[in-house]
């Protein structure tokens, strides 16, 4: 039995090698994209200075948006890879975290494409949770930018996220998102259109939550710890 022993070890190795070679040549090809965007911006301004037509200011607008989801598609890939590590603050008020990834992802560029209007349904009553503020403030804004892309269109769209309570479980609902789905490693069907939302996904379960998707609906539930309210 020691070879074939060995020899998963020998494997475990190759894999771990693959995995920080494989993260080595996303940091570099991100440094490459980064590196990119300032060649495009330096021609943004110059087709500025010289009065250059709307399609060709609006072909660079579009590769430097192009750019930028190509960069931030990559940091998120190398956050997915590595452990989280959480620093869980006691009370969040996820009403408050709601309203400003709301307020951040409707302000972001859409690369020329019309924006997709974001509206809101909070509950009135607090929804405190014992949460990393910055690591579930990324899992929703991860979750809601990837519905916003995955259903831009030539015609605006509009998405609503509404959250209430449940139980003693906090409910985030993405409605009117496009479906899309992936497998989680306990084989439950959830919402990802790319890495965006499967790193939002595994956030929200590192903080004892769950993601699901049901047609046009995206679901994600989170622990409370205000049960009197």
């Amino acid at each position: 039995m020691q070879p074939a022993l060995a020899k998963v070890s020998n494997h475990d190795s190759q894999l771990e090698e693959l995995g920080r070679a494989t993260l080595q040549i996303v940091h570099d090809l991100k440094n490459q994209l980064n590196g990119l965007k300032l060649y495009a911006t330096y021609l943004r301004k110059r087709l500025d200075r010289e009065d250059r037509t709307p399609e060709e200011r609006e072909t660079i607008a579009k590769l430097i948006a192009g750019l930028d989801r190509a960069a931030k598609d990559m940091t998120a890939l190398v956050r997915y890879a590595q452990p989280v590590e959480l620093r869980k603050q006691s009370p969040v008020d996820l009403r408050k975290v709601v309203s400003a990834v709301v307020a951040d992802v409707a302000a972001r560029e859409t690369g020329g494409l019309p924006p997709m209007t974001i509206g809101t349904e909070i509950e009135d009553q607090p929804l405190v949770g014992q949460f990393d503020s910055a690591m579930i403030t990324q899992a929703l804004a991860e979750i809601t930018d990837d519905i916003r892309m995955a259903n831009r269109s030539k015609e605006p769209g509009v998405l609503t996220i509404a959250l209430r309570r449940q139980n003693d479980e906090a409910l985030i609902e993405w409605k009117g998102a496009k479906p899309f789905t992936r497998q989680t490693s306990s084989q439950q069907t959830v919402g990802c259109g790319t890495v965006h939302t499967a790193l939002g996904t595994k956030l929200i379960e590192a903080h004892g939550g769950r993601v699901a998707v049901e047609g046009n609906t995206v679901r994600a539930w989170l622990p409370l710890i205000d049960k009197s309210n």
